[in-house]
């Protein structure tokens, strides 16, 4: 009833950078690809965030021209001036981003940065020009280093000097983001005694003694994989001074140094950092969110780009995985200094303040009653993350930062696109032996509770067994015995092994839709997550084969930047079927051709699922796109599919897309996804609600969104969301400050940390 009012005075307290009916630069006309309205919108709205700040970002969805974006943003907001830029992309994406960037920036020299100076037979090395020739990048042109571009310790003089030898015109420098970090090889620096009191023990080459932790010596086994550092001198909490004016200094001392004897390499990106700052004008990150990470290399490749150029945007479509914090670490690389003026620090400590702030958390007291009536009751507190996130984010942070693009915006002329999740009933053979399974990994789970080992390898066998009820053998965990002082092995539970020969259920109806969609002249891309030890991909394609298809699998051994050309090969030979893992082609492979992609299996990661599902409906698809959600009824599979469906409706609310139901279900279950699924299996809760329900509130808010009145701008969706998030501020759970937060992974990095089978 008092929409409109409402709306108008949040227009007025909050207007935005770029109206939708504010006039746009003339350079843009002057680009050789014109943008549409709404990528001219979030252009300007990105370069007149640089004129008040440092950095910016472009959250759109898959297939809205982020490039175009950001390469139109750095053309505009430097007026006609020679700049330099640099991009870290995904390796798979370099050529791709160097194409567009010709193909978009008049008079453009684009540079490749394939290393420093080393050359080796494995890879190219220095800074290579590349051109475009009859629609492919090749590497002919000037030829340098990262050293030879700092030659001089001024940096105008260097930069000066690079004009003159480009012809004062824009430059553009790509890294793929692996390159960039590739650093020297390392090898542990610490002694271990044969005889003495430190026998067996490491000890410090420097100071002759054992190294301590918690007061336990550390041995060789402790050090696999792992660079550490001791301190040897002074102390952080002693401030008294051992001279007049001066004071103790923290001395570390690290356990590890380079290896001599491997390859002789510089990362590029820690050269920059060190020898060139300010040498950029911008830096573009593209695929942000998998920068989030906090002490990554990539993520503080990142954050070294951000500190040497002038301007920085990070792109992305995917910016939140369910989680509020999942932002945290972009946000400090960006913009430190205002996230230290907003009282957070790095690392720990700050991530759990800003959950608090911003997200959800759930608060678990278990109270154990006593053995006796004289001692007390023991009473245990543990916090844990949950799916959400609130509103004030996206005031706080968002708002300012970011344009938000969604594919409605950019054409109204895109073919259909719909999703459909599918629920398949087992056989009665595989339902049986599913059944013996899941009781034997309950009662494990209940044995063993808060076992990890019990957690990760029964339930990824329950998400496994149903798509390969073969080969899987006995499910072991393992527990620490005080007794022994070692992780002893036990037995979770045995699989039976059902006939390969036999199609499962499962198997016929990805049969049926693939044939059905092939009758239709569509081809179609199948998406499944095992693919090592027990692979799925094979047994998929062998089928395929089976009944005359023409399947190609694409692994992860191809390199990143040769797989754009392995599906042109495939399309040249014919190939009616693909298949591949997800995350292999998450990010900036067009599967325009494909306009079937199905999801055998989903895994755990909501960016992943998010970025693979859109790579068919994007900018130049001409054909109505269906994706489909594959999975066994009354399994595991289902609940993991609705528990990344309530993922999905938090990710969409911050990034302008509120539902009426979006933040109602942060108050469901599913914080951590193995944890959640663990929950439901044990407890057998949530019967009744299924998989194809919650997607259907996902498929519904699309709807609602497709069917807002077109031209809807960036201005606009700030003011529907700031709208709909007062309206909605009471839905949101009111979360206690908490002491401390359960140490975990994202979710999105757990099909990583789960035993592969």
């Amino acid at each position: 009833m008092f929409a409109p009012e409402l709306g108008a005075r949040i227009l007025q307290s909050f207007p935005p950078l770029q109206n939708v009916d504010d006039a746009v630069s003339p350079r843009l006309d002057n680009l050789l690809r014109k943008p549409f309205p709404a990528q001219a919108l979030a252009i300007m709205g990105v370069v007149k965030r640089w004129q008040q700040a440092k950095s910016a970002a472009v959250v759109a969805e898959c297939g809205t021209g982020k490039t175009l974006i950001s390469l139109a943003a750095v053309h505009v907001h430097r007026d006609g001036k020679p700049y330099t830029a640099i991009a870290m992309v995904p390796p798979h994406l370099t050529e791709k981003w160097a194409r567009e960037a010709l193909l978009t920036i008049p008079g453009l020299r684009v540079f490749m940065i394939d290393g420093l100076r080393d050359a080796s037979k494995d890879y190219r090395c220095g800074v290579n020009e590349v051109r475009l020739r009859c629609g492919r990048i090749v590497r002919e042109g000037l030829q340098t280093s990262l050293s030879e571009l700092r030659l001089r310790k001024s940096r105008s003089s260097a930069r000066s000097r690079w004009q003159d030898t480009v012809g004062h015109r824009p430059t553009l420098f790509i890294a793929g983001r692996d390159r960039a970090k590739l650093g020297y090889f390392w090898k542990h620096a610490y002694q271990v005694p044969q005889s003495g009191r430190f026998r067996g023990c490491v000890v410090n080459p420097d100071t002759g003694e054992a190294v301590y932790v918690d007061d336990s010596c550390l041995c060789r086994a402790d050090f696999q994989r792992v660079r550490l550092s001791e301190i040897i001198g002074g102390d952080k909490e002693d401030s008294e001074p051992i001279a007049r004016g001066q004071s103790r200094r923290v001395m570390y001392r690290p356990l590890w140094q380079a290896d001599g004897k491997c390859i002789r390499r510089v990362a590029p990106l820690d050269f920059i950092g060190r020898y060139m700052p300010g040498w950029f004008d911008y830096a573009l990150c593209d695929e942000a969110h998998q920068l989030a990470g906090g002490d990554t290399a990539q993520g503080n490749g990142l954050g070294t780009l951000a500190s040497c150029a002038d301007h920085i945007a990070i792109l992305t479509g995917t910016l939140l995985g369910g989680f509020a914090d999942d932002v945290y670490y972009l946000l400090f690389r960006l913009d430190p200094g205002e996230m230290v003026r907003r009282g957070y620090s790095w690392g720990e400590a700050g991530v759990k303040s800003f959950a608090e702030t911003y997200g959800v958390l759930e608060t678990i007291t278990t109270v154990q009653p006593s053995d006796n009536a004289c001692s007390k009751a023991r009473v245990t507190t543990q916090v844990k993350r949950r799916p959400g996130a609130s509103p004030k984010l996206f005031g706080d942070f968002l708002m300012e930062l970011a344009a938000f693009v969604s594919l409605e915006d950019v054409s109204s002329e895109l073919p259909p696109f719909t999703e459909e999740v599918i629920g398949v009933t087992m056989d009665q053979p595989l339902e049986i032996a599913y059944r013996k399974l899941e009781d034997d990994i309950k009662a494990a789970l209940k044995a063993h509770r808060g076992n990890q080992s019990v957690i990760s390898t029964g339930l990824n066998a329950l998400l496994l067994y149903p798509d390969r009820p073969f080969g899987l053998g006995d499910l072991i965990g393992y527990e620490y015995d005080p007794e022994t002082q070692r992780r002893e092995r036990f037995l979770i539970a045995s699989t039976e092994d059902l006939d390969e020969n036999v199609l499962q259920a499962k198997e016929q109806r990805l049969l049926y839709e693939v044939k059905a969609e092939l009758s239709r002249g569509n081809r179609c891309h199948i998406y499944a997550v095992y693919t090592r030890k027990r692979d799925v991909t094979q047994r998929l394609e062998r089928i395929l084969r089976s009944e005359g298809i023409s399947v190609a699998v694409l692994t992860a051994d191809v390199p990143t930047d040769k797989r754009e050309a392995w599906f042109e090969r495939r399309l040249q030979e014919g190939v009616q079927v693909s298949i591949s893992h997800p995350k292999v082609i998450e990010t900036g492979i067009d599967l325009l051709a494909h306009t079937c992609l199905i999801f055998y299996e989903t895994g755990y990661s909501l960016h992943t699922l998010r970025q693979a599902s859109r790579r068919s409906w994007r900018i130049g698809q001409r054909k109505p796109v269906r994706v489909i959600y594959l999975h066994y009824a009354d399994t595991l599979q289902a609940t993991c599919l609705r528990l990344m469906g309530k993922k999905m409706l938090v990710s969409l609310a911050m990034e302008g897309e509120f539902s009426s139901g979006g933040l109602q279900e942060m108050n469901d279950d599913g914080a951590d996804m193995l944890t959640a699924m663990a929950k439901e299996l044990v407890t057998e809760a949530r019967i009744g609600e299924s998989a194809d329900m919650v997607w259907r509130q996902v498929q519904e808010q699309n709807r609602q969104i497709r069917s807002a009145v077109p031209g809807t701008n960036v201005a606009e969706a700030e003011c529907s969301l700031i709208r709909t998030s007062l309206e909605q501020a009471t839905a949101v759970p009111t979360v206690s400050r908490v002491a401390e937060i359960v140490d975990s992974q994202q979710s999105s990095m757990l099909a990583e940390q789960l035993p592969s089978f």
